[in-house]
């Protein structure tokens, strides 16, 4: 294959469908984020020989799964009736604790949890709904994307088969920010903040939907989702539309803890499909994603119901998770079980942090300032850290 094909969208298209046998995409928007984001790959990204494959494979997938799930939701309509009842959503600042929150939380087995294995390909093909080849395939990319960058491991606790982050459902509608944090696309960084993104959570609606429907197919039966992802922040509301009965948790970190740290990973994931990368660039998107977001979420509090939201305290998460459990679950009206206290005391005790290499960086990697932090976070850091 030409090199100057891997990134060609009608060529991507074609691949798709070639190798589904399937014609029919569903009618969330594609031509557009399709092509400014191969456009945005193609001249800003500086990707190399490896890069360019790595994304040509990523968005290959993502039109794969787009024909499949259309597919399955022509055939099987039932997927689209199932419920998805109050879920609980953890938000947060990168960095906040959101990681072990979330795998306490799913450790609960009345809890439905997407692994990083469903939420990178939640659409199985005809022979695969038990997972096993997704979940090879998961294991494999995540090994890859470790070898690449060992210092990723310090950054995030990577596990195929561990709960993460729902925001890689909401990459397969090529409207995700996930997107600008796996290369330099300034241009797709400045379009997708200025859509609106209903359409692509419409999406992560039915794909939880699909995910759902497998675990019934594998025996797996529970009551309610516990989802996370950053993201979220700046769509709250959005969620809040689709699911009037959702409960958030949003977690809480100074800004001047989480901002460079945030900007290391997406430095490091940049510098894995490009021999170079700014680092300056990766400081000033992270600030302006995530103050985004903040902003946004903030808003969109004010306006909710008492209890809508509860707030948590990084330190409470590191010092005490099993007590921040059982308080959340307190608010949530959720009853703590012997069954559930054994279980989520069992994740704690064999996934302990100090496994995890220290991860290092400053604000001055990235050229930000103390200074630049404290005012452009001043609002946030004023309501939920300096008065926590």
């Amino acid at each position: 294959m030409s090199p100057d094909n891997l990134l060609d969208p009608q060529h991507l298209i074609a691949l798709a469908r070639q190798q589904t046998g399937l014609n029919d995409f569903d009618d969330l928007p594609l031509a557009e984020p399709l092509e400014v984001m191969t456009r945005a790959l193609n001249t800003e990204a500086n990707l190399n020989a490896l890069g360019r494959q790595v994304w040509h494979t990523r968005l290959l997938n993502f039109l794969i799964a787009r024909l499949r799930a259309h597919d399955w939701f022509t055939r099987k309509p039932e997927i689209l009736e199932e419920k998805i009842n109050a879920p609980v959503i953890i938000l947060g600042l990168a960095r906040t604790g959101t990681t072990l929150l979330h795998r306490l939380i799913a450790s609960d087995s009345r809890f439905y949890s997407a692994a990083w294995w469903e939420n990178r390909f939640p659409v199985p093909s005809a022979d695969d709904i038990s997972g096993e080849k997704r979940i090879a395939a998961a294991k494999a990319e995540v090994a890859a994307i470790l070898e690449a960058n060992p210092e990723l491991a310090a950054i995030h606790p990577w596990d195929a088969l561990g709960a993460d982050e729902d925001i890689l459902l909401i990459d397969q509608s090529l409207m995700s920010t996930t997107h600008e944090t796996m290369a330099h696309i300034p241009s797709y960084h400045t379009w997708i903040a200025q859509q609106d993104l209903r359409p692509a959570y419409g999406y992560w609606k039915k794909l939880l939907q699909l995910l759902q429907w497998q675990k019934k197919q594998r025996g797996i039966q529970a009551e309610r989702w516990v989802l996370k992802t950053p993201m979220h922040m700046g769509y709250c509301d959005v969620i809040r539309e689709i699911f009037p009965d959702a409960r958030f948790i949003q977690t809480h970190r100074d800004p001047l803890q989480t901002i460079p740290s945030f900007a290391s990973m997406i430095y490091s994931l940049w510098l894995g499909v490009s021999d170079s990368a700014p680092a300056a660039e990766a400081g000033r998107e992270t600030v302006a994603t995530l103050g985004r977001y903040l902003d946004h979420c903030m808003k969109v509090r004010d306006q909710q119901p008492a209890g809508t939201f509860f707030d948590v305290d990084f330190r409470e998460t590191v010092s005490n998770p099993i007590g921040l459990v059982k308080r959340i679950y307190e608010h949530m009206g959720i009853e703590m079980t012997p069954k559930a206290l054994g279980q989520i005391e069992n994740y704690m005790a064999n996934n302990p942090r100090e496994k995890r290499p220290p991860h290092n960086y400053t604000l001055e990697q990235f050229s930000l300032t103390e200074e630049q932090i404290k005012t452009r976070f001043s609002a946030y850091r004023q309501r939920h850290i300096e008065n926590a």
